[in-house]
């Protein structure tokens, strides 16, 4: 089971909740972090026992405290010495546990609706450097989370290296729809640089996060908006041929075809086949034949220079 490093935390401006990790250990992503929109979120580790997890959350749901929670879980464990744990609740209140039998250097310091734990590490300061690192970094809550990872990598981290990261947020805004609730789950299950990885991830994340609001202005029939929002996405996955096919046909719809034309056309030139969605399109009206010829000519045109 995981020994590793992480933290939970919620945003009191958004109300987000979250955790991210880090672990010499394959998979981390499906046994350490737990979260629930509007109810808190949980890391279970060391000699991890994964129930903590969906029990916490469950308890949390019927009205628990964080602290409630982890006193309910450690309780009915016949081995709560080697487990490590933290909650933090809906409300922003932080519990958190370190067996005594935890592999050292093993600890974890909670702050104001967060709380950082590791063990197994290089160096009894990981989880404080962690905290710290947390408290002084602004912006998303994600960013935080990531840069508090990278706080503990730099401070020494798992004395055995690397291996697997895991990034999960939910809204703060929950809508009962969980699959909707979740901004970011990333996991990286094994990987020599988890942690660039989890970062990597996590920009594509947002850019498909600009690509799924475009789909929406475009539903709407907003074709300026859509086009923004495209160019958006294209703009933080510039290496992504799905971000820049779709960037260059909002420009089409929204009447810049030309532009448009070159976006689609450095697509196909890498791989032919997207040439053929083109008619796909115009037979599920998505684009029409005067524009489909258009873009074809335009397209052309440019592999021509």
């Amino acid at each position: 089971m995981p020994v590793t490093y992480s933290i939970v935390a919620r945003d009191p401006k958004t109300g987000e909740l979250g955790v991210a990790v880090q672990s010499h250990y394959f998979q981390v992503g499906p046994a350490v972090p737990w979260a629930q929109a509007g109810v808190g979120a949980v890391a279970t580790q060391s000699l991890a026992n994964i129930g903590y997890g969906p029990l916490g959350l469950e308890l949390m749901h019927g009205g628990y405290s964080a602290e409630q929670a982890l006193r309910a879980v450690t309780s009915g464990d016949d081995h709560p010495e080697i487990r490590q744990c933290a909650m933090v609740d809906a409300t922003g209140r932080v519990a958190a546990h370190t067996g005594g039998q935890c592999i050292p250097e093993a600890g974890h310091q909670t702050g104001d609706s967060y709380s950082c734990q590791a063990n197994l590490m290089e160096r009894p300061t990981v989880w404080s450097a962690m905290a710290n690192t947390f408290e002084s970094t602004d912006g998303p809550l994600a960013e935080r989370l990531l840069a508090t990872l990278d706080a503990a990598e730099a401070e020494g981290g798992d004395i055995r290296g690397r291996q697997s990261a895991a990034l999960l947020v939910v809204t703060g805004n929950p809508t009962g729809k969980s699959w909707e609730d979740r901004v970011y789950d990333l996991r990286v299950e094994d990987s020599p640089e988890p942690l660039h990885e989890l970062r990597r991830l996590y920009r594509i994340r947002q850019a498909y996060l600009a690509d799924s609001e475009a789909e929406h202005f475009e539903e709407v029939g907003d074709a300026e908006q859509a086009k923004a929002a495209r160019l958006r996405a294209l703009e933080l996955a510039p290496e992504n041929l799905e971000l820049r096919y779709w960037a260059g046909m909002a420009l089409c719809r929204a009447g810049d075809i030309r532009e448009g034309a070159l976006l689609v056309a450095e697509v196909v030139r890498a791989d032919p086949r997207w040439d053929r969605l083109i008619d796909h399109l115009v037979r599920s009206q998505r684009m029409t034949a005067e524009q489909a010829e258009m873009l074809r000519a335009l397209m052309a045109a440019a592999e021509a220079k």
